[in-house]
């Protein structure tokens, strides 16, 4: 079957084992959710994490790398997407100053490309050119401190770096100092300067991982790795300043096994809120209160395979894909709109290790 034309591009990003492996390319069946496979960009190193143009048709990747061709560092890799096939071809690559690159984001206004050091605990602003190359860095920050866990919190661990629903300012979650760091864009010099509330402190031991927004920006929602708990923020969006509303476990009461929090979104709506634990392998759904943005846990979905890594939601809200990196699965499920439940659709795409999910925007 050929995918028309009109289903959204969905690109996946990948640990790579060798370099016939890379950036794979779907395309979503509206009616079905199937994936149909579009094509395999090989030869990037480790695309565990990716981000698209708000505006023009580039893709941007990680490398995450300790070592690459600039040294004990990381590396962010550039791309154009060909509008009709999806097709990508590589056009740049560029250091991030850090190690273990395994995020990063483009402002909404399509000049700047921010990476996340996870090793390093640092960030990195890279401008893009208008041919979607990029520049070299002109900034990078580095987070101070520590945490109680002693393994996994010797020092800063940047996981992820997202602007709010507004663009105004960049929040960066730590895993390593059990905080999230929120963050100005000087557009004019690319550079990072602190907020006027600089950063949301969580509980000790709890490793903040990924932030996201609900759709009216009222709210912000932390999944933390630790400990598997999620915490829920009022969002000051005049000020940046976040205030805990509070903390739930994502994982089932009485559950004692092995867990760790991976990915959070909230669906178009603004009714529910997911959550993907590795371990446990399920995508946790809560139901939002719309006014305080409280959480009520609704149920645990298995998520098709092993270790669910991130997930998305399809811009109509119907369908959500969980990217299952140890069962070399892309799953689909159908979202039921009233309750929030995921329904198996019975299709899943075959990818070796797949890690990060996005949509092109648009679709």
């Amino acid at each position: 079957m050929t995918p028309g034309c009109g289903d959204p591009l969905l690109f996946v990003g990948t640990y790579t084992t060798s370099r016939d492996d890379g950036i794979h390319v779907f395309r979503l069946d509206g009616r079905s959710g199937a994936l149909r496979f579009v094509s395999m960009t090989p030869g990037v190193s480790n695309p565990s994490f990716l981000a698209i143009h708000p505006r023009r048709p580039f893709l941007y990747a990680v490398n995450e790398d300790n070592e690459s061709s600039f040294g004990p560092v990381g590396s962010v890799s550039a791309f154009s997407i060909d509008d009709d096939s999806g097709r990508l071809t590589r056009i740049d690559r560029r250091s991030t100053h850090g190690a273990g690159p395994c995020h990063l984001s483009v402002d909404a206004e399509g000049r700047f490309v921010l990476a996340a050091n996870y090793l390093s605990g640092s960030l990195a602003v890279l401008p893009i050119r208008s041919d979607g190359s990029l520049e070299e860095a002109t900034c990078v920050v580095r987070h101070e401190g520590s945490g109680p866990n002693e393994k996994r919190q010797r020092g800063p661990h940047a996981h992820s770096i997202v602007p709010d629903p507004d663009g105004r300012r960049f929040f960066a979650p730590d895993l390593g100092t059990d905080s999230v760091m929120v963050y100005r864009l000087d557009s004019g010099r690319g550079k990072l300067a602190p907020a006027e509330f600089p950063r949301a402190r969580l509980r000790a031991g709890s490793g903040p991982r990924h932030v996201t927004f609900s759709p009216d920006g009222r709210h912000a929602y932390v999944i933390n790795e630790l400990d598997s708990t999620i915490t829920a923020f009022a969002h000051d969006a005049s000020s940046g300043a976040l205030s805990e509303v509070g903390t739930v476990s994502a994982v089932p009461d009485g559950y004692d096994g092995r867990s760790s929090g991976a990915d959070i979104h909230a669906a178009p709506s603004g009714r529910f809120l997911y959550g993907s634990i590795r371990h446990h392998d399920s995508i946790a759904i809560f139901e939002i209160d719309s006014g305080t943005g409280a959480l009520r846990r609704v149920v645990h979905e298995p998520s098709g395979g092993r270790k669910p890594r991130n997930f998305v939601i399809d811009p109509t809200g119907a369908f959500l894909l969980a990217a299952n990196q140890d069962s070399d699965l892309v799953v689909s499920f159908r979202i039921d709109q009233s309750a929030g439940r995921l329904t198996p659709t019975g299709e899943a795409a075959q990818v070796p290790r797949p890690v990060c999910l996005k949509f092109a925007p648009g679709s």
